[in-house]
């Protein structure tokens, strides 16, 4: 049987409002995001064929969304979980639908609401975090309770072996915040010095509060068509040119790579070969940054620096607005929201689109997202185009 394959692009891009935004669900932020990315393409509720979930701490929305939206006749219907790799996977398996012609139109969605009044983001995330037993309650009983003690580990096994420094992930904060600055809907507004970053309290040593990302609440949708149907759409469309996935699965298991080395290594270069491209071809990068630490070693394993030279890298000047290397251009989950890897995704749409105002970066061609999960357990890469690409 010989398909015509069709060429995938975003036509779509719907954020809710996102930071402390409270009395509202994961169902209703899915809801209100998947029509606002609906508007934003000049689409109906009806032209949509395909619908995809997944949702964060709060729970998901389910594939109840299409009831609650009432679509009519899904050639596509799933939920996924990956966690923070979860909406380049998205992406990449609605791009695949439209590609093969399983599907035509098909919005991605995610959204959390972990943020509570008055118990505060900790009773959620408790929740989430039950009480366990048998052999995963030793790993408790060290102190490994969620991201921060685990990433902290990640953290300290680079510094040892390359001799990376507390100062040199501060500059990543420092020039994410600066970015966040020129973003009006970036939840952190106050600059923030190398002093800043050093006085800012321990959370899991080497970690400190600005290493570390935001909570938020809100929801994003995306969605993904043929480039022919994009033409008569309102919006630039942003080209598909790569996409991979990589998960090494270190989660538990004893690794010689555990704390060096992500999936960045694979998926990477797989992502940039199916596009024809190289990292010197890059012009914005968009990275998954739950954590300063997380960048670094992202930065590493896709090239833009050699193994453990990461710290000397962005401790160099060329982070920021003012710099020379475009990177996490809305502030990210540092300064900006954090919505897993939906926040570096719709930052890396906007960037595609050359509407993101005061922070847009002049030379946007070639945009490369990366979608990060667990403990460097999951990774997952979009190589995007603008529309002149």
């Amino acid at each position: 049987m010989t398909t015509t394959m069709q060429q995938p692009v975003i036509a779509g891009l719907g954020m809710t409002e996102i930071g402390k935004i409270y009395g509202k669900s994961v169902t209703d932020f899915s809801r209100e995001a998947v029509q606002l990315a609906v508007a934003d393409a000049g689409l109906k509720l009806s032209d949509i064929d395909g619908l995809i979930v997944h949702g964060g701490v709060a729970g998901s929305p389910g594939v109840e969304l299409q009831r609650d939206l009432n679509l009519r006749d899904l050639s596509l219907l799933a939920e996924l979980k990956t966690w923070g790799t979860n909406a380049a996977v998205m992406i990449q398996y609605a791009a695949m639908a439209v590609q093969t012609g399983q599907a035509t139109t098909v919005v991605c969605v995610f959204a959390d609401a972990p943020l509570r009044q008055p118990g505060g983001v900790g009773e959620q995330f408790a929740a989430a975090n039950p009480k366990v037993s048998g052999w995963s309650g030793i790993k408790y009983a060290t102190g490994i309770r969620s991201g921060p003690e685990l990433i902290a580990m990640n953290t300290r096994r680079h510094m040892l072996k390359y001799g990376t420094t507390s100062e040199q992930l501060g500059h990543i904060a420092v020039a994410q915040r600066e970015w966040a600055l020129l973003n009006p809907t970036a939840q952190m507004t106050k600059p923030i010095t190398l002093e800043d970053h050093q006085e800012s309290r321990m959370i899991a040593d080497p970690l400190r509060l600005l290493d570390c990302c935001l909570v938020s609440n809100g929801g994003i949708a995306v969605i993904v068509t043929t480039a022919g149907r994009a033409k008569d759409l309102a919006q630039p469309p942003v080209k598909m040119l790569g996409w991979s996935q990589q998960n090494p699965g270190f989660y538990e298991h004893a690794d010689p790579d555990f704390g060096l080395v992500s999936g960045a290594t694979v998926a990477g270069p797989k992502a940039l070969g199916m596009a024809g491209l190289t990292v010197e071809d890059v012009d914005v990068v968009q990275f998954y940054d739950c954590f300063t630490w997380t960048v670094l070693v992202t930065l590493e394993d896709y090239g833009f620096c050699g193994k453990g030279e990461g710290g000397d890298f962005v401790s160099s000047g060329v982070l920021g607005p003012y710099g020379t290397f475009p990177m996490n251009t809305g502030g990210g989950q540092l300064s900006s929201f954090y919505l897993q890897g939906s926040t570096p995704v719709s930052e890396g749409i906007i960037q595609a689109r050359g509407q993101a105002g005061a922070r847009q970066v002049e030379k946007h061609d070639v945009v490369l997202v990366s979608n990060n999960g667990g403990s460097l357990d999951h990774h997952a890469t979009l190589v995007l185009g603008s529309a002149d690409t």
